[in-house]
């Protein structure tokens, strides 16, 4: 099955809302800073998510044992387009690379991205494709001081939707999410988008 590659978000003028799982230390430290604190490796890759069904697939609706805090990351647009401007996919399905240049490239790059089938509200697989970008090193360090717009904790909600659902009576509007516009030729190429 052939997936439609496009970045599906809820945005605005200013920002793109993307998604994140933690556990309690980390999303609390994250929602008091409005950053994240000592308690988040900065030394690790941390992926966010524009997609939030496939956040709530990949975290089963935040019960997953270090990912039970649903965060709401809204990101200024500069930014996530400066990112999508030095990601690499994370296999050579690029028609932008032989395989040695991918490899040369993927080990060079800080900003990663990868493509999954996005999901339903209940965990189906749909016809489309969700975008995870990963960060790391410097790209994240400025990521996390320059990056992020507001930090909310939608864990409350995410709770009372998950019952709902699985009682068969979601009647709650869940996140709105449309294409994000990206008009970049190279960068589509580079992430094998038609």
């Amino acid at each position: 099955m052939e997936y439609v590659k496009e970045v599906f978000a809820q945005y605005d003028r200013q920002c793109i809302r993307v998604y994140q799982a933690y556990n309690s230390i980390i999303a609390k430290e994250a929602i008091t800073l409005q950053t994240f604190g000592e308690n988040f490796n900065i030394n690790r890759m941390t992926w966010i998510k524009p997609s939030f069904l496939w956040m709530m697939y990949r975290s089963n609706w935040g019960t997953k044992k270090n990912q039970e805090c649903i965060l709401v990351l809204d990101i200024y647009q500069e930014k996530f387009n400066e990112l999508l401007g030095k990601a690499v996919l994370t296999s050579p399905d690029s028609t932008d690379y032989t395989g040695m240049e991918w490899e040369k490239a993927f080990d060079e790059t800080t900003v990663y991205c990868q493509w999954d089938p996005d999901r339903n509200v209940n965990g189906n697989v749909i016809n489309r494709a969700a975008i995870q970008i990963g960060l790391k090193g410097n790209t994240l360090k400025d990521f996390l001081d320059t990056g992020i717009y507001r930090i909310e904790d939608l864990t409350p909600l995410v709770r009372k939707w998950n019952e709902q659902r699985k009682n068969g009576k979601l009647n709650s509007k869940l996140p709105v999410e449309k294409i994000y516009p990206i008009k970049d030729r190279v960068i589509r190429k580079r992430l094998n988008m038609k």
